[in-house]
């Protein structure tokens, strides 16, 4: 018996040593070839995100003159990227370009807007609520997967051509993202936080916004990104359907009846330009100021 105990004292002492050994050569975040999250979201949107899009455009541009100059296709299809450029130079240089930007960014925020205020409302209400959540869910899950672009005959009857009809299918198109991901969100924050902000005395409307709204934030933040993908794919369309004047959906669909490519493959470039400087900029540091503020990717990662 002393043996035997004399065993499992050493065994213990063994494995609590082991123990403080693990503990002591346990990798930080950023330590041992694993990035903190901070350094991943640097990776993806700071310089090294930058080169890599750098390159993938650059092949892809090659790839696009080769096949331009093959003489596959007519010139007048398929021009070449020095004329798209001249195209669009000009297009800057008289301001038609930027007023036609300018409109269909203005369509694109008002129906944005106008989705994400409802989004948010309506997602937390869900959350919090279960016969606001019994009595919308199933008009989500009906009207969801209906195309935007299906309503814009509806609209136009109703509304008839130019913004209004257009907005309306831009919030139709982005409503859902919003509801699903804030309603998702909600539901989603850890019930441990709810306790122990009540446990030090948070009130309902404390509680909400110190946990509620960071908890949530990470799904809010991707639907906004999704709300705003699904809007500019949209307005696009609409603009070609219901905008009576300016828009680069306009200015596409304008185009086309001209055979001008080199007009419609400008319009093409600066929408995948203003979309991708959206989601650098604008959303990009929309979660370096809330979601990594808030250490929300830490408490995921861990």
């Amino acid at each position: 018996m002393a043996d035997l105990r004399r065993a499992r004292v050493s065994q213990h002492r063994c494995d609590a040593r082991r123990h403080r050994r693990d503990r002591r050569d346990r990798a930080r975040p950023g330590e041992a070839g694993v990035p903190a999250p901070g350094e991943l979201h640097r990776g993806a949107l700071g310089n090294d995100g930058l080169v890599k899009a750098a390159v993938s455009i650059t092949l892809s541009l090659i790839l696009y003159e080769a096949v331009a100059r093959s003489g596959w296709f007519a010139q007048a299809l398929v021009p070449t990227l020095p004329t798209i450029a001249r195209t669009l130079w000009a297009m800057l240089a008289d301001g038609t370009m930027a007023r036609h930007a300018a409109n269909t960014l203005w369509r694109v925020f008002a129906g944005l807007a106008l989705a994400a205020v409802t989004g948010l409302v309506l997602g937390f209400l869900m959350a919090r609520y279960r016969p606001v959540e019994r009595f919308f869910m199933p008009l989500v899950s009906a009207l969801m997967p209906i195309p935007s672009l299906a309503w814009a005959p509806v609209f136009i009857l109703w509304f008839g051509l130019g913004n209004t009809a257009t907005v309306l299918v831009v919030f139709y198109a982005a409503s859902f993202p919003m509801v699903i991901n804030t309603w998702t969100g909600a539901r989603a924050v850890n019930p441990l936080w709810l306790r122990a902000a009540g446990a030090m005395g948070a009130s309902g409307a404390s509680m909400f916004w110190k946990v509620v709204v960071p908890g949530a934030s990470p799904f809010i933040i991707t639907g906004l990104r999704l709300a705003f993908q699904r809007a500019w794919i949209a307005v696009v369309g609409a603009e070609m359907l219901a905008a009576s004047d300016f828009g680069l959906g306009w200015v596409i669909f304008d185009a086309k009846e001209f055979l001008n490519a080199d007009i419609m493959l400008a319009s093409l470039a600066v929408i995948g330009a203003i979309g991708y400087a959206f989601e650098r900029l604008v959303f990009g540091s929309l979660e370096r100021g809330t979601v990594l503020r808030w250490g929300m990717v830490r408490t995921a990662k861990a």
